[in-house]
């Protein structure tokens, strides 16, 4: 099977390499530019460009739009103690869109990366 990519555009590669790698076990697969970097959390490779950067993914589209960070599709990270992580995250400074939430499928809270893109922190309910 093939690795899971996801693209994120963001504001700054080197605040985003060093948030996912300190707070979220990612490491570094590839940075090959200042404005582009592949990282990596198991079978997920995180592509992450500078909005301003000279490749493809940061140009205009045909209508002037430009790609931009933030929004709301998001990876989804599972974690064995939701609670820990977002009491440790919260004390290192990290900023959340919301509380904890429980449904029926476990509990989920949205973090969001130095340049706004939401990470889905879940935890599945107990077995």
């Amino acid at each position: 099977m093939a690795p899971i990519r996801v693209r994120y555009i963001v504001d700054d590669v080197d605040a985003t390499i060093a948030f996912y790698t300190q707070h979220l076990d990612f490491i570094v697969k590839a940075h090959p530019a200042p404005g582009f970097a592949v990282l990596q959390r198991g079978d997920l490779n995180l592509l992450v460009n500078a909005k301003n950067g000279p490749g493809g993914a940061a140009q205009a589209m045909s209508d002037g739009r430009k790609p931009e960070p933030g929004g709301w599709n998001r990876i989804q990270i599972e974690v064995d103690d939701l609670g820990g992580l977002v009491e440790t995250l919260r004390k290192a400074g990290l900023r959340f869109r919301n509380d904890i939430v429980t449904g029926f499928g476990g509990k989920q809270i949205l973090l969001d990366d130095p340049a706004g893109n939401p990470i889905e922190l879940f935890e599945p309910p107990s077995k």
